[in-house]
């Protein structure tokens, strides 16, 4: 498994995207508002959520992984 290194504002974005759209979904099966306000909010979210997922990804899996010393990393310590 390759690692990569993360700064504090890109794990931020990654937990904000994460929680956008969990927002969106859990209002799109929720019934505590109207239906159309539900939606409406839900899909907003969940629909953001996503779509600033994609960039986030492409940045995250573009970034070269760190490097180990040149040795193989094992899982034993």
């Amino acid at each position: 498994m390759k690692k990569r290194g993360l700064t504090f504002p890109e794990l931020g974005l990654i937990a904000s995207t994460r929680g956008m759209l969990g927002a969106g979904l859990a209002l799109l099966v929720g019934d505590r508002l109207d239906r159309r306000t539900r939606r409406t909010i839900g899909w907003t979210l969940f629909l953001v959520g996503a779509l600033s997922s994609v960039p986030i990804l492409v940045n995250v899996l573009s970034k070269p992984g760190l490097s180990g010393g040149g040795r193989a990393e094992t899982d034993e310590g």
